[in-house]
């Protein structure tokens, strides 16, 4: 009787162990929702399976330009987003009293103007119409290129805001002609040449190779970011999926994936609250 206690005894612990064993493995498997745009879904898959190899699952949710991922975040929809840049993110919280916050920077996306009937910018004539992406922020970004291109110059207070009020010279009369961001490349036969962000126009088939001129790396406000609600910024898995995208494997994937439309770019969140700073050097 005592021998058959003792393997009903052995069997239970055996249980029990086994039980907990499959706890433990559960407990360190966690699911992150992540929403994305299309044109960063190649980085994302393999985010998604380096992740894996860390305990992390991640559940890519991949948004249209319909649907702005950032309301996805609020409405808790998504445990992070990666699809914007800072200053974009700093205009929707202003705009929606929200609190998302940045957790890591991702890469830079050049902004570039592009054009179906000109090869160069002095080519685009007095009074030409450009289209530029109408929410506030990449509209500032466009007229700031503009002015890089040296066709307009924009305000001495610019805020880094877009808006007719913006510009301070335009001495070849350029008419700018705002429109939804995911438009741009289509209204390219209507407009001597359209600013297209640089997701958008991968989608469109179209390379920074092909722009007129585009931005560079030293743009500080329009650094990608990882982003999340406040309250969970300090979140291990969402520190860990960071740590992931900023590996130098995580860069050279992007650098050969998408073959210098995407730049990897690394710096501290301390640095980057400093973004604003930028439109004072212009």
């Amino acid at each position: 009787m005592k021998k058959w206690l003792f393997l009903l005894f052995l069997v239970l612990s055996a249980l029990l162990a086994a039980c907990s064993d499959n706890e433990k493995v559960e407990d360190k498997q966690e699911t992150v929702n992540v929403g994305i745009r299309s044109s960063e879904l190649r980085t994302w898959q393999y985010i998604k399976e380096q992740a894996e190899k860390e305990g992390v699952e991640i559940e890519i949710v991949n948004f249209s330009s319909a649907y702005d991922p950032n309301q996805a975040l609020v409405e808790g929809d998504i445990d992070i987003n990666a699809f914007q840049h800072v200053a974009y993110l700093d205009s929707f919280n202003e705009n929606t009293n929200s609190t998302i916050v940045p957790i890591g920077t991702t890469i830079i996306a050049p902004l570039g103007l592009y054009s179906n009937k000109y090869k160069k910018v002095n080519e685009i004539p007095d009074g030409a119409e450009i289209a530029v992406p109408n929410d506030a922020p990449n509209w500032g970004r466009a007229l700031l290129l503009l002015q890089e291109a040296e066709l307009i110059t924009v305000v001495d207070d610019f805020d880094g805001l877009g808006g007719e009020d913006k510009i301070k010279e335009n001495p070849k009369n350029i008419e700018v002609v705002p429109v939804d961001s995911a438009n741009t490349p289509r209204v390219m036969e209507d407009v001597a040449a359209s600013i297209i962000n640089n997701g958008i126009s991968l989608e469109a088939g179209l390379t920074l190779k092909d722009a007129l001129i585009h931005e560079s790396q030293t743009a500080k406000p329009y650094i990608n970011v990882i982003a999340t609600m406040e309250q969970d910024k300090d979140k291990k898995a969402f520190q860990k999926i960071v740590e992931i995208y900023q590996s130098d494997e995580t860069a050279a994937f992007i650098q050969e994936t998408y073959q210098g439309n995407y730049l990897p770019i690394t710096i501290s969140l301390e640095e980057l609250s400093t973004f604003k700073e930028t439109y004072s050097n212009n």
